[in-house]
């Protein structure tokens, strides 16, 4: 008996989870990008099964989803859903082929990421908190965003238990619950000591977690709120550009690939599981050398 679309869905989504260890997000975009094929394929095709679906389905569908305005990248992620999908019901012998086998992934125009040159972290780095609520705090988050290159979910979700100052490192949990170390710099790490002893003992609450950075009320430090306060620091520092955290992990690549960093170690610094998601960081670097060039050679 044919397996349907639910059922199948669902085990694939409880091997990514318990096997492969991949994180909910993913899980929950892979979902949806998978349950939408399946309405799709039931309203249009009178489906069940994905044991029902031919390459020319696929494609159909894929059609239609370009043809609704859905950019590039959108679309890489359905074709990459629809791959792994089809090739774990292969694999269980839950589908007899794969469909999805033959399909191309979308070729996508890679953007250069926008970075903060020398002078705007100066700015941001130095700019007097002291009329803020929790200045040591705020300092703090700024300096580990810029020293270490956190995604904003590791920096929300770094734990006392994993961060050690005296050695200058922090254990984070990145995508795909990966764990990596990370050194920090003595500046960061002197910011992060003041606001631990100056101003996290007093948030501490009964309900109080293990969370390095904490909201007013004690809790864990949403991702919204840390956007707020990068956008009123820079607004304080005077700086113009969109400061968003991303922006400092952009920042910390760029500058240490500037000063002579291995590009491997990019990679390990930043948690990238390919070393082509850090080769981005080489292109805004030749940009960088253009520019100097044509200002400052004689014939540039």
């Amino acid at each position: 008996m044919e397996i349907d679309f639910a059922e199948a869905i669902d085990r694939f989504i409880l091997y990514l989870a318990t096997e492969r260890g991949l994180s909910e997000n993913y899980q929950i975009s892979t979902r949806r990008s998978l349950e939408e094929f399946a309405d799709w394929a039931n309203k249009r095709k009178q489906f069940f099964s994905p044991d029902q679906v031919e390459l020319v389905d696929l494609t159909e569908y894929l059609a239609s989803e370009k043809e609704r305005g859905l950019a590039p990248a959108s679309m890489k992620l359905i074709v990459v859903a629809l791959k792994i999908f089809y090739r774990f019901l292969k694999m269980r012998s839950l589908t007899e082929r794969d469909p999805a086998e033959l399909l191309a992934l979308p070729r996508l125009t890679r953007f250069l990421p926008e970075t903060l040159n020398q002078e705007q972290i100066n700015r941001l780095l130095e700019v007097n908190l002291q009329g803020r609520p929790f200045p040591f705090r705020d300092r703090a988050i700024v300096e580990l965003f810029y020293a270490s290159g956190l995604r904003i979910s590791e920096l929300t979700g770094a734990r006392l238990e994993n961060l050690n100052l005296q050695e200058r490192i922090i254990r984070v949990v990145g995508k795909g619950s990966k764990t990596r170390l990370v050194p920090i710099g003595r500046i960061a790490c002197d910011a992060i000591g003041q606001y631990l002893t100056q101003e996290r003992i007093r948030l501490v609450g009964r309900r109080t977690g293990n969370e390095v950075f904490l909201s007013r009320f004690g809790k864990k430090l949403t991702s919204q709120r840390v956007w707020q306060i990068l956008k009123e620091i820079a607004a304080i520092a005077g700086l113009d550009t969109n400061v968003y955290p991303h922006l400092l992990r952009h920042s910390f690549a760029t500058h240490l690939l500037a000063n002579g960093a291995d590009l491997r170690i990019i990679q390990e610094l930043l948690g990238h599981a390919d070393i082509s998601t850090t080769q981005i960081y080489t292109h805004v670097d030749q940009r960088r050398l253009k520019l100097v060039h044509k200002q400052f050679h004689p014939r540039g």
